[in-house]
């Protein structure tokens, strides 16, 4: 069995303010772009995941989690082969290891015959990370309180967009970013409510894109505030962050941007992507 897991940007990104349980609470419009990961996923005697990156193999991918707690959900015992194809950037803000676990999750719940409905995966993919329910419908999606909390929205068409990561990201980004917000950035939701209510009335999303570690980000990864900056000079449209970054994405955009900045941008300073909007994730191929 082999499935697609895609990547995703965040439309809006919303911090309201701090969780009792530590947390913070957010609201945020999530988008899969077919930007993939490839699994391949095949009975086996025991629980392997293998990765073309040595470094996301075995017991340090999200995967392996997400197999074992889906197996201890039901009683059994976690028998599968699973080689992880890597096509999603790593640590850039696009939910990589988040699909891969919810693609794992959709595809062992067929292996093992266990046909779960996609609420009760839901649950096992909530112990696993914020991001990681989202990706076991993707499409268009409103998600709240730390992420878990996943309304289907009105599907974007399929809208191109160019999608730059830089060649460097850095270790425990999310906690860095997070750590420098104060009080003064939450939000009572409002950036995100505006997207919600045109994506319903079937409006484009430009110019309600929101993120508000955009506060913050341009500070923290070197290099970022300049990528920015050149990218401005090649789209139309405002280069945005997507999750706690730092991959950048113009909404929308054209094969001539897309060339532009490919060509113009050094490998070792960044790489340019032209992607699209998908209505769906994961995908079993």
């Amino acid at each position: 069995m082999e499935v697609l897991a895609f990547a995703k940007i965040n439309l809006t990104l919303e911090v309201l303010g701090r969780r009792p349980d530590g947390y913070h609470e957010v609201r945020t419009v999530l988008q899969t772009i077919d930007l993939a990961d490839h699994l391949e996923v095949q009975p086996a005697a025991s629980l392997q995941v293998e990765c073309d990156d040595p470094a996301l193999a075995g017991e340090a991918n999200l995967v392996w989690r997400a197999a074992t707690s889906l197996a201890a959900s039901q009683g059994i015992r976690p028998q599968a082969r699973i080689r992880i194809h890597k096509a999603i950037p790593v640590g850039m803000g696009l939910g990589g290891g988040s699909s891969d676990a919810a693609a794992a999750l959709a595809a062992l719940n067929r292996l093992w015959k266990l046909d779960l409905p996609t609420p009760e995966l839901a649950l096992v993919a909530a112990g696993l990370g914020s991001d990681v329910p989202f990706f076991l419908q993707g499409g268009t999606a409103l998600a709240q309180g730390r992420g878990e909390l996943v309304s289907p929205l009105s599907a974007l068409p399929s809208l191109p967009l160019l999608l730059v990561c830089p060649s460097e990201t850095m270790p425990g980004k999310t906690a860095q970013l997070y750590s420098r917000l104060t009080p003064s950035h939450y939000t009572g939701g409002g950036a995100t409510a505006r997207l919600v209510q045109a994506l319903e009335r079937g409006e484009p999303p430009e110019g309600l894109l929101h993120n508000v570690f955009e506060a913050v980000a341009f500070r923290v990864f070197p290099g970022l505030e300049a990528l920015r900056q050149r990218l401005q000079g090649i789209a139309a449209a405002a280069p945005r962050l997507s999750g706690a970054g730092p991959a950048l994405f113009c909404l929308p955009a054209t094969q001539e941007e897309y060339l532009r900045a490919a060509r113009g941008l050094p490998p070792e300073v960044a790489r340019a992507y032209l992607v699209h909007t998908v209505a769906a994730s994961p995908v079993v191929v």
